[in-house]
């Protein structure tokens, strides 16, 4: 580790718990806007603006020698109710779960480590403190408002604290790393009768049965064993008494796969395999989706850059399940986000994301910071 990143360590410290007392919802990071904009003025940061309301824009002026270069951290909170700590939510009932507090720190560490420096990068560095990732999606109201555009930024990078991974470990992969995801509703309408006239009515609930059966015949038997997706269906409502034939079911599950072409070709089997299942009982079957975030696809020469830059510290991470709406930056220009190791058994750090125990070792916010500056030097634009 860097000797003036280590000398870091408090302050990053101090940011991240600042700002884990005030956890905010999507689109509502009004006191974590005011913060940052705040810790980015003090700084020195050339250029501090605002981008749908919440969002918080940092401009570092490089020497105009290379194009520019983002690097993204994630604000918002989730509906958790936190266990206690000392620095615990001040907001009842929101925490930061998912590490995003972290991942705001390592990104002002990385402002105060190039203010810091005599040289400036080659191109602007563009910091980009994003609303809204656990919904609606913010990354994609970013990129929709203009700022790839605005910025002439080049490429992306970003990071995630992960627990899967051991403590002071960067993890990623070339490709796909995280699933595209969506969810779906499907709607079956049939015809309400006596239970004891069934023969009278066409049975809703029969029917989806049978359509969560045949849906679920789609990975097997549409999908090539060498690629990867999902349907798991996690509710389902319907009928009106136990005597019933019922009339309308509604049933609602989530879809992920690591490519697009993957993900098309499950939407439509769903579509087909609700309509025909349905109609074989006498009832008709639709589907609602609700598309959101795509694959995370890192390029192949921004994760060898990333490898190279940390060394023996790089590891090569599965593919997860698990979507990240920064994928969107990474449909506009090439991208990279990797893992950022936050595992450790012996302190206690085991806990998963979105858990009211999960925390991490704070030290870890000095690796991230050293990664995204071993990175830009070894991109050659610092």
């Amino acid at each position: 580790m860097r000797e003036d990143i280590l000398k870091m360590e408090d302050a990053l410290r101090q940011i991240r718990r600042d700002l884990h007392r005030i956890p905010e919802l999507g689109l509502s990071e009004h006191k974590t806007a005011a913060y940052i904009e705040h810790m980015l003025k003090e700084l020195g940061v050339d250029e501090v603006t605002r981008c749908l309301e919440t969002g918080v824009i940092g401009i570092i002026k490089g020497q105009g020698l290379e194009k520019p270069i983002a690097f993204r951290a994630d604000m918002d909170a989730l509906t958790v109710e936190e266990s206690p700590r000392p620095y615990a939510s001040c907001h009842k009932g929101l925490m930061h779960a998912c590490g995003h507090d972290g991942h705001m720190a390592i990104l002002l560490g990385f402002a105060k480590y190039l203010m810091s420096k005599k040289v400036r990068p080659k191109g602007d560095v563009i910091l980009i403190f994003q609303p809204a990732e656990e919904g609606p999606g913010g990354a994609k109201l970013m990129v929709e408002a203009g700022i790839i555009e605005k910025y002439n930024i080049s490429k992306v990078i970003g990071c995630h604290i992960f627990p899967d991974v051991p403590q002071g470990k960067i993890a990623c992969k070339a490709g796909g790393m995280m699933a595209r995801n969506g969810e779906v509703t499907v709607h079956i309408l049939g015809k309400s009768s006596h239970g004891a006239q069934p023969h009278l009515g066409a049975d809703a609930l029969l029917a989806a049965g049978a359509v969560i059966c045949g849906i679920h015949t789609i990975l097997s038997r549409n999908i090539s064993p060498l690629d990867s997706g999902i349907l798991s269906f996690g509710t389902i409502q319907g009928g009106e008494a136990c005597n019933i034939v019922a009339k309308e079911v509604r049933i609602e599950g989530t879809m992920r796969a690591f490519s697009d072409e993957v993900y098309e070709k499950m939407v439509s089997r769903v579509e087909e395999a609700v309509s025909f299942i349905a109609k074989g009982y006498g009832c008709e079957g639709t589907v609602e989706f609700r598309h959101m975030y795509r694959v995370v696809n890192n390029d192949a020469a921004l994760v060898s850059a990333l490898e190279a830059a940390c060394g023996d510290n790089y590891i090569i991470t599965q593919p997860y399940m698990l979507a990240e709406d920064f994928s969107f930056f990474q449909q506009a220009v090439p991208g990279l986000f990797f893992f950022l190791g936050a595992g450790n058994p012996e302190k206690g750090f085991v806990h998963p994301l979105h858990s009211a125990e999960f925390d991490f070792d704070e030290k870890i916010l000095c690796h991230g910071v050293e990664a995204y500056i071993s990175l830009l030097e070894k991109l050659g634009l610092f």
